[in-house]
């Protein structure tokens, strides 16, 4: 388990139209830029980010986005004709760092990075905008089968963060909610069993999981099923592609 790191990369962006041949465009915040120099993080996230949708996209627990950059390699390899570069940054995400996946990184960890404090909160749930950006019908639902989706932060105290900044663990509450466990637990395979009942029973329960997951896992508890996730992971009038 690595309990710090560094970001190796800092991004923002704003809200800009994201193309695809034949349809129309649509407003998305994906698109990043690198940022060098202090950048202040809020509560609604970083100065000069934006999202295009604030329905699914932004808000206080998800003020900040991390992706471990071990990633990249395996989608160049899935993914070598993507015409977007496959290094960080092409998710859309706001720290790249080496060294912290969702293996080692639990749910309602306290970092303090730069003179900020922040909390995980929960993973990434991907959507359509990731198939556009890479230009694959799969994309979205590649991310989540790996369960590769990186993880949100809420913010304790607010401040200024930059590239090289130190990710320092503070506190680690649930140690037995590695990202990669819950991650699991949102996006399972397969038929929902009492084990798997079980699993979102606990993960309702997790003080410090973002309200928005619990209220998922207690749900699915109750109708023991799982939610319907064409509308996410398909754009409308785009055919799913068998993976």
């Amino acid at each position: 388990m690595s309990d710090s790191s560094v970001i190796k990369r800092l991004f923002v962006g704003k809200a800009a139209p994201l193309e695809r041949p034949g349809y129309d465009a649509v407003p998305s915040g994906i698109v990043k830029y690198p940022r060098f120099g202090a950048v202040f993080l809020s509560l609604k996230g970083l100065e000069g980010d934006e999202q295009g949708d604030k329905r699914y996209h932004g808000g206080p627990e998800k003020a900040l986005h991390h992706y471990a950059s071990e990633h990249y390699s395996s989608w160049r390899a899935m993914l070598p004709s993507c015409p977007v570069p496959l290094m960080p940054g092409a998710f859309g995400e706001n720290i790249s760092t080496s060294g912290m996946t969702e293996q080692s990184v639990c749910v309602g960890d306290v970092y303090q990075i730069g003179t900020a404090v922040v909390q995980v909160s929960q993973g990434r749930q991907p959507c359509w905008k990731l198939n556009r950006r890479l230009a694959h019908s799969n994309a979205a639902l590649v991310m989540q089968r790996l369960n590769a989706t990186g993880w949100y932060y809420r913010v304790l105290q607010e401040g200024f963060i930059e590239m090289y900044s130190e990710i320092e663990l503070m506190v680690r509450p649930c140690p037995d909610w590695p990202m990669q466990r819950l991650i699991s637990a949102l996006f399972p395979e397969g038929a929902v069993t009492p084990a798997l009942l079980e699993e979102w029973r606990l993960a309702a329960e997790i003080e410090q999981l973002s309200s928005n997951w619990r209220n998922t896992f207690a749900r699915r508890v109750s109708s023991q099923q799982i939610e319907d996730w064409t509308s996410r992971l398909y754009e409308p009038q785009s055919s799913p592609i068998v993976f």
